[in-house]
């Protein structure tokens, strides 16, 4: 997983199955990034999931111009236009760090995800570096052994027969609707999940997963309830913001956490 060295960042990542160490550091007012690989097509493979992963290619300009005036958002995006998402460099690692995370504390869910790539991740040949399980690693696995990194008996099954969908090919990650509705008929995968894979996994800005409690408490607070809002009042809220609903759900997150003064 990512890995801070001094003044870098690094993560091991597996393009095509081929190890691939990517690191990243701010030089003169610019990210950086270094790829070594055996062979120059999983270089070139690591950085672009590493870009990806960063944002560095996400342009914002069509966004910041529809909503620098926006009496939620605005102030966020006047003064920290820089704020981007989260992402995951592969699909199936946002898939799978959402199934970990549902229904349970942010800090419960990360010890899962860190036994989960001690017990079934993939070493660098240094021994320092892990990477997340892909899923054809997750399929070979046996629910008692998932279960062992934390996994609840169903969320175990749940991301069995997810990652079983994704590594024979039934669910293409990469192809986003028609992998949805794949992975949807899974007991135990519902819009939040998928929502989560897709705005974090899948660079999807307009997917919000509304189901969110952060959602349902700040819209609450914003509309006025008196009350967590409901996912269908969430919805609604960030209708406005289309096509960038995901996105517009981070930067009113932003707002929330660390509020703009003066503007």
């Amino acid at each position: 997983m990512l890995r801070r060295d001094g003044i870098a960042l690094r993560r091991l990542l597996h393009p095509g199955d081929e190890p691939c160490e990517v690191r990243a550091w701010v030089s003169g007012g610019a990210v950086r990034l270094r790829a070594s690989a055996a062979t120059c097509e999983a270089a070139g493979a690591g950085l672009e999931r590493m870009r990806f992963a960063l944002c560095l290619d996400h342009d914002l300009s069509d966004f910041h111009h529809r909503f620098r005036r926006d009496p939620v958002i605005g102030p966020v995006v006047r003064v920290r236009p820089w704020t981007r998402p989260r992402r995951r460099p592969e699909p199936f690692e946002a898939l799978a760090w959402a199934i970990c995370e549902q229904l349970i504390e942010g800090s419960r869910a990360v010890d899962i995800q860190r036994a989960l790539v001690r017990s079934h991740g993939r070493r660098s040949a240094c021994g320092r570096l892990r990477d997340a399980p892909s899923a054809e690693l997750v399929a070979d696995r046996s629910p008692a052994e998932l279960e062992r990194c934390g996994l609840s008996p169903k969320r175990a099954i749940t991301m069995l027969k997810a990652a079983r969908e994704v590594a024979s090919g039934r669910a293409d990650l990469s192809e986003h609707e028609p992998s949805w509705r794949r992975l949807r008929r899974i007991k135990g995968l519902g819009s939040w999940t998928l929502e989560k894979l897709a705005y974090e996994g899948q660079g999807r800005d307009d997917k919000l997963p509304a189901g969110d409690l952060d959602y349902l408490k700040v819209v609450g607070r914003l509309a006025g309830l008196g009350r967590r809002a409901t996912e269908s009042e969430v919805r609604d809220f960030f209708a406005p913001y289309a096509p960038y609903e995901g996105l517009a759900g981070t930067y009113v997150l932003s707002a929330a956490h660390w509020p703009v003064r003066g503007t």
